[in-house]
Formats: structure tokens, C-alpha cells, sequence
């Protein structure tokens, strides 16, 4: 990462990287697919209407692992060894406590949660056996985050690839297993989705204690080191607390989305789900931001900073314009593949045009944050994002929806939302490069590039 032309590795960190994601989306396609085929749109709905408040939950202990790739990656770029191992074995026991409190959490606030939020009656008891059985699951899950974030801060995206693809194709399985044959419904794609990630920990788990570099993993050697957690703790949980808020925000939205029925619900989170895909091709660019920053950072090749920020701004942008305007194109084909219902399909297109057609905003917007928390900055993106999008978005609510009560002018909420953001990223980026970027430049040899 810190050496040679920027343009072919980053596109070799990011494909990966993104194939992973989508197979961790289609642990969730095949749970919502199998269901609102299978079990009825009002277990569709139920499925769905878990996501933004799962996320609410679990986002302060996943901004960890932002943490510990960003450590990792300059510990790793500055050749320091003993700092590394100790963060790889404090991250991986931080994962697996995270994921004992995150069960109790999950089991305790699911269905007072989902009130607050008016689901509907006949959707409520579906989602919160659901969200109990997903919280159950929640050490691997974290012990997965955790042990890939420590993968892709080394440049490794192959082999969390290859976990994910195995432990997606028995998720399918499972689904088809439990809904069909034995008739579990929701309980039995969370029970699928439980299994399939404890597959994808345990592989993630033995590659790290398996491997031969400085990053390897001991067991024995697990523990949490206090200065390690704080140096995680100062960059990850800002990003954990801004995806807390976001998750808020979106809470709200969710609550709004449920006051126009199970129906509208359902499509809502069909088109969600479609959306994933197209996000997580973009979130690819934020990884390498995030990684590349940190690993030049860590090694002083300051000289290089810009020219990351300028190269995944560009990917990022291609790619969103083509994923997002060929979901939108397919979209009625891609929302007849989770439900048959017109009406679902016509409420998930009404989504996918305001969202799907300008998504490459919200790429940018992320791309400029991993650059920012690449260089150390965790707390002014956090404050910006819950500004300029959480802030925004219920005042939105609040005032715009209020006065005209429409599901185009709700999901309108978020593309007037990135677009302020990124704009005040990109503002920040401008300031805090030339104050701490820019003098590093100055004060080194002439660049040693290879």
C-alpha cells in the first residue's frame, strides 16, 4: 500500500472487499427472499423492520473495529511489531466481550424498541422473536467483524472472501431448510443467519491463528490491553457513536415508513435490501481510504495522502452512478424477486428513484470520512455526519414530511442530507490537510516514491 502506483491496488483491495460485503448482504437477501416468498409479506415486513434498530444497537461496538483496522494498519505500515500484536489479541477480546453485552441488549430491548417505533400489531411479535434469536449470535458476529477489520488493515480481502462465500452458501441452505421444510418462518432465517455466521468467525478466526506475520493470533495471549482499547476506543468510537445516530435517524424514518402499513413496509424494505448492494460496492472505497491513509500515514508517505483521496473519489463516484442507476433500471425484475405483490414492487420503486439514481453522493461522503479517520480524525466526521445528516434529517422529518406527508418527500431526506454532508467533509478534509498534511510534506526529502 505504501509504495508504486495507487490505482491497480486500490481496485485490488476494493474488489474484494466489496464481493465480501455482498456476500454478508445476501445473508439478509436470502433471509428476506425465502420469507416473502415463503411466509407471506407481513413476515417480509417483520424482517425488515428489524434493520435500522439492529443497528442502532450494535453500531457503537462495530466503530471498534474501525479502531482496530486504522491501528493496525499504522502499526503495520510503521513496522511495529509488538504494538501490532498487542492490538490484533485486544481486538479480538474486545469482539467476543462486546458480543456477550450485545446479547443481553438485543434479548432485553427488542419488542419495547419496536413499540416505541409503532410497528404494526400484526408485524410486532414476528420482528422481536427475530431480533432475540439474530442477538443470540452476536459474539461471532463481532468476533468476525473484529477479526477481518485486522485482515483488511494488512491488505488481506481475499481470504475474508472466501469465508464469507462458504458460510453464505450454507446460510442459503439452511433458509430454504428451515422455512420450507420445517416451517419456522422468521425464526428459522435468524436461526440460518446465526449458523452461517458462526462459520464465517470460526474460518476468520483459524486464518489469524494460522498466519505467520507479526498479526497472528495466540489464544493464549488474549487479552485487553488498556492503552491499546484507548487508542481503538479514541478513533472507532466515534465512528461506533455517528452510526449509533445515523441509526436514529434512520429509526425515525422507519417509524414514518410503518405509519403507511405492512405493505408499504415490505417495499420499503425490498428496495433497502437492493440498495445494500449498490452501498456496499461503494463502501469498498471507503475501506481502502480508511487502510491506504493510515498504512502512509504510518509509514510518513505523507506525499501520497491526496492522491488516495483523489483516486477512490473517482472509483467511488463510477461505480455508484453504474450500480445505482442499473438497480434503479432493474428495479421492477430485482423487487419481483422478493415479493410478487404489486403493490410491494411499485412502493419498493417509489424508494429506489429517489435513493438508487444519485447514491454516488453518499459514497463520496463516506470516502472523504475514511480518509479523515485514516489520518486520526475520528471526532470531527463524527460531529459533521451527526450534523449535517442525522440533525438534518429529523429536522426534516419534523418540518418537510410534517407539512407534506409522502413517502417521496420522506426518502428525499437523504439525498439533500449527503449532499450538505459531503460538501462539509470535503470542507474539513481542505483545512485539516493543509494544516497537518501539507507541513509534513514540506519538512521531508523529496518523495521516495517506488
Amino acid at each position: 500500500m505504501v509504495n508504486g502506483p495507487l490505482l491497480g491496488k486500490i481496485c485490488m483491495f476494493a474488489l474484494p472487499l466489496a464481493l465480501s460485503g455482498i456476500l454478508q448482504l445476501l445473508f439478509n437477501a436470502a433471509d428476506i427472499v425465502v420469507v416473502g416468498n415463503f411466509a407471506g409479506s407481513t413476515a417480509l415486513a417483520a424482517v425488515g423492520s428489524t434493520g435500522a434498530l439492529i443497528n442502532l444497537i450494535v453500531n457503537v461496538f462495530i466503530g471498534l473495529s474501525v479502531g482496530t483496522n486504522v491501528l493496525v494498519a499504522r502499526y503495520y505500515g510503521a513496522g511495529q511489531q509488538k504494538d501490532l500484536e498487542e492490538t490484533v489479541h485486544t481486538s479480538i477480546a474486545t469482539s467476543l466481550v462486546s458480543g456477550v453485552i450485545l446479547i443481553i441488549l438485543g434479548i432485553l430491548l427488542a419488542k419495547p424498541l419496536l413499540s416505541l417505533m409503532g410497528t404494526p400489531d400484526d408485524v410486532i411479535d414476528q420482528a422481536a422473536l427475530y431480533m432475540r434469536i439474530f442477538f443470540i449470535g452476536m459474539p461471532v458476529n463481532m468476533l468476525y467483524n473484529f477479526g477481518a477489520a485486522v485482515l483488511r488493515a494488512v491488505g488481506d480481502t481475499k481470504r475474508p472472501l472466501y469465508f464469507l462465500f462458504i458460510a453464505g452458501v450454507v446460510n442459503v441452505l439452511l433458509n430454504l431448510f428451515f422455512v420450507i421444510v420445517c416451517g419456522l418462518g422468521v425464526a428459522g432465517v435468524a436461526i440460518a443467519t446465526v449458523i452461517s455466521q458462526a462459520i464465517s468467525a470460526v474460518l476468520v478466526t483459524l486464518c489469524l491463528i494460522k498466519s505467520d506475520g507479526p498479526y497472528a493470533l495466540d489464544l493464549k495471549k488474549l487479552r485487553i490491553k488498556k492503552d491499546k482499547l484507548i487508542g481503538m476506543a479514541r478513533i472507532g468510537l466515534p465512528a461506533g457513536l455517528q452510526g449509533a445516530i445515523f441509526s436514529i435517524s434512520n429509526v425515525l424514518i422507519q417509524s414514518s415508513i410503518n405509519s403507511f402499513g405492512s405493505t408499504a413496509m415490505a417495499g420499503s424494505t425490498a428496495a433497502s435490501n437492493i440498495e445494500g448492494f449498490v452501498y456496499t460496492g461503494m463502501n469498498a472505497f471507503h475501506q481502502a481510504a480508511l487502510s491506504f491513509t493510515g498504512q502512509n500515514a504510518g509509514a510518513g508517505k505523507y506525499h501520497r495522502i491526496g492522491k488516495i483521496l483523489g483516486q477512490c473519489v473517482l472509483l467511488v463516484t463510477g461505480v455508484g452512478l453504474v450500480l445505482g442507476l442499473g438497480a434503479y433500471l432493474l428495479g421492477g425484475p430485482l423487487l419481483h424477486i422478493y415479493s410478487s405483490d404489486p403493490q410491494v414492487v411499485a412502493y419498493g420503486l417509489e424508494r429506489m428513484l429517489v435513493i438508487c439514481t444519485v447514491y454516488f453522493i453518499c459514497g463520496i461522503m463516506d470516502v472523504l470520512v475514511g480518509s479523515l479517520r485514516g489520518l486520526g480524525y475520528s471526532i470531527v466526521p463524527m460531529i459533521v455526519s451527526v450534523v449535517g445528516v442525522c440533525g438534518l434529517r429529523v429536522l426534516w422529518i419534523y418540518t418537510v414530511f410534517a407539512a407534506e406527508r409522502s413517502l417521496f418527500v420522506l426518502y428525499l431526506s437523504y439525498p439533500v442530507t449527503w449532499l450538505i454532508t459531503a460538501l462539509i467533509h470535503f470542507a474539513s478534509y481542505l483545512v485539516i490537510y493543509h494544516k497537518k498534511v501539507k507541513p509534513k510534506i514540506a519538512g521531508q526529502q523529496p518523495a521516495q516514491e517506488q
